[in-house]
């Protein structure tokens, strides 16, 4: 068992990272939380053509690269520290995720092309007003038979759901939670922008009224492949943290190292030694929980479950420590409008609460390895 990334990973890295540095800078950041779409369309499509990240993780059958989880960890990663603008968590995390574990070659071979292309931006609906992940929290009713139903209820805090041209919905039949595509423009679905603290993420409200939809998998199995998805996702959002938390640290040492009181560099005195300390070792922490849950997600194994709620669980306390930490060494710039410690703790913040926070992974881990 190796856990360091190979030199073609690295150079993926180091790839994206450049990629970013000149497409996702603070500038381009700032544009583009403040419009209601929340990306670039011409940086997205050159992600897809030029960079080939949308299809990374998909089979080349499909139009993908075929590259595993690990690589894909290590591009939202850097999404992650760039605290990049697009749709790409819904889209190649969550839809394509749900579409390949789904089982479904119709659903896959229809949609998932598209996607790996740059060409269509996708999601998945599933929480509803309770704000709650678990799969009795998905009660919206589907009535229908065969392939096709009808959805109608409410779907809300829908990540990039305003956007989506594939929306991929959990509702429940007789038989039980059920996976649905609905497109964008179909009859009943009105989708509202919400207002979120993190202005870098967008979310939406998707109402459905006798909304027509086409069953995704087999009717009943839909929890089956959510669970999956669920657990993929937490351990995609702790890559994306400890990028983020990185940032912030190299942002923390940075200007403890250049910023001057009573005559020294602020980096010299013991309390600042201590948090920019503190901040490494948690920051390395995440590192290896992060990594390992991407090992096990690439590996598909029995660890991943219990491992995807450590790391999750995990990654998120470190990162929003270690961006509450930078506000505070900065001091008084660090509070203001201008300077982008703000960007990074508001990232942390609504990362933290996404997918269940840190108590109910906690908790869920408990049951998971038997305690």
């Amino acid at each position: 068992m190796n856990f360091a990334f190979t030199d073609e990973q690295e150079e993926l890295r180091k790839t994206v990272r450049a990629f970013l540095d000149a497409k996702s800078p603070e500038a381009a950041v700032r544009e583009q939380m403040e419009t209601e779409r929340g990306f670039d369309p011409a940086v997205w499509s050159q992600m897809g053509e030029q960079m080939g990240l949308q299809g990374l993780a998909i089979p080349e059958q499909y139009g993908g690269s075929g590259f595993g989880f690990v690589e894909l960890g290590v591009v939202l990663e850097e999404m992650g520290r760039a605290l990049l603008c697009a749709p790409y968590f819904s889209t190649v995390v969550l839809a394509a995720g749900a579409l390949l574990h789904s089982g479904d070659e119709e659903a896959k071979a229809a949609h998932l092309p598209g996607i790996a292309a740059g060409s269509t931006i996708a999601t998945v609906a599933m929480t509803e007003p309770s704000g709650k992940w678990d799969e009795a929290s998905v009660t919206m009713p589907a009535t229908g038979s065969g392939r096709d139903f009808s959805l109608t209820g409410t779907k809300t805090f829908v990540i990039d759901g305003h956007v989506a041209d594939l929306i991929l919905v959990a509702a429940r039949t007789p038989k039980g939670v059920s996976l649905f595509a609905v497109d964008k423009g179909a009859k009943g679905l009105v989708r509202t922008a919400l207002p979120t603290m993190d202005q870098t993420r967008k979310q939406a409200r998707l109402d459905f009224d006798g909304t027509p939809a086409r069953l995704v998998g087999q009717e009943g199995k839909g929890w089956e492949i959510l669970g999956t998805v669920l657990d993929l996702a937490a351990v995609a959002l702790a890559a994306e943290q400890v990028g983020g938390a990185q940032k912030v640290l190299e942002m923390a040492v940075e200007y403890a190292k250049v910023r001057v009181q009573f005559g020294r560099p602020i980096g010299s005195f013991q309390a600042i030694k201590h948090k920019c300390a503190d901040m490494l070792l948690e920051v390395e922490s995440a590192k290896s929980a992060a990594y390992y849950g991407m090992w096990c997600a690439a590996e598909m194994n029995q660890e991943l479950p219990s491992v995807a709620s450590l790391a999750k669980a995990y990654c998120s306390e470190a990162y929003f420590h270690a961006a509450a930490e930078n506000i505070q060494i900065h001091g008084g710039i660090g509070f203001t409008w201008e300077h982008p410690a703000h960007l990074y703790f508001k990232r942390a913040k609504s990362s933290e609460l996404l997918f269940g926070d840190p108590t109910y992974h906690r908790e869920l881990l408990a049951r998971r390895i038997g305690i």
